[in-house]
């Protein structure tokens, strides 16, 4: 018999939201700091720049974690590294150096509690089964999941949107019945969901930190034209075509504004700028 205490009655800790077996908790302040470090804790603090855990509350179930993510179990809790063979270490390995995250990734299984590290960054906890075939991660973006959902690697279908896209070559995918659990780099509250029936979605640069398996993705010019996409500055887009969800991010870097995505200043085109940025454009995608 496992009871926590000083943690769901603790006015410095709040849960925040909660799906399946997972809890997401808060440090509301950063209790543990020295005074050379409080002014630090504090700005941080008033800017929503906060710890927060995720607790999985197992009752005959299993959960599959990233590497070194697992800060403390209590009760019948196992875990298993799911790793078959030579060849599956071999594979586990390849899939992890190419999305950004552990080669292998745990599965604790049993009656009682898991706790994960803290993390500066945002949870948000996303039904997988609410997606079309599954949804589509940009790489580190995944902390944890029930172990009943699968996961495999998807690979571009053009070599324009793994060179151009900035996405990478291969993205993990999650399918199933389940909850996953994401480190995203902003809050929920301020990623827009995009839903798409049998249309199109362009992006400029790489804001979309999630979409659906059943979208196409591709890179493409952002204009008919090859001056077209030269002159307004947008160059090439991230193109999503089909049915199903995008999580957008306000921003690439968070809240901060970068040159990256803001306004471009048409003014300052130089005759060797443009004659680049037309050479660029001729690729053939």
């Amino acid at each position: 018999m496992i009871s926590l205490n000083n943690l769901a009655n603790n006015p410095n800790m709040t849960a925040i939201a909660n799906k399946g077996v997972f809890t997401v908790f808060e440090h509301q302040k950063d209790m543990s700091v020295s005074p050379a470090y409080a002014s630090v804790a504090y700005f941080m603090h008033e800017m929503n720049v906060r710890k927060r855990q995720v607790l999985c509350n197992l009752n005959n179930s299993a959960v599959r974690i990233q590497a070194g993510a697992m800060q403390w179990a209590a009760g019948q809790v196992e875990s298993e590294t799911g790793v078959k063979g030579v060849g599956d270490f071999i594979g586990k390995a390849f899939k992890g150096a190419v999305t950004n995250e552990s080669a292998v990734k745990p599965i604790y299984r049993g009656s009682g509690f898991l706790m994960l590290e803290p993390t500066y960054r945002y949870i948000i906890l996303e039904d997988i089964g609410a997606w079309e075939g599954g949804i589509v991660l940009d790489d580190g973006l995944f902390l944890a999941c029930d172990a009943s959902l699968d996961e495999k690697i998807v690979s571009r279908t053009n070599a324009s949107s793994a060179f151009l896209g900035g996405e990478g070559l291969f993205n993990l995918s999650l399918t199933g019945q389940g909850i996953a659990v994401l480190e995203s780099p902003v809050p929920r509250e301020e990623l827009l969901e995009i839903e798409v029936q049998n249309d199109t979605v362009k992006i400029d640069g790489n804001m979309a930190i999630a979409w659906s398996s059943s979208l196409q993705f591709t890179v493409e010019k952002s204009s008919k034209s090859l001056m077209g996409s030269a002159i307004n500055g947008e160059g090439f887009v991230n193109v999503y075509r089909g049915t199903g969800k995008i999580l957008l991010a306000p921003t690439i870097n968070g809240t901060t504004m970068s040159s990256a995505n803001g306004p471009k200043e048409s003014s300052t085109i130089s005759s060797k700028g443009l004659v680049s940025s037309v050479v660029k454009s001729a690729l053939d995608l």
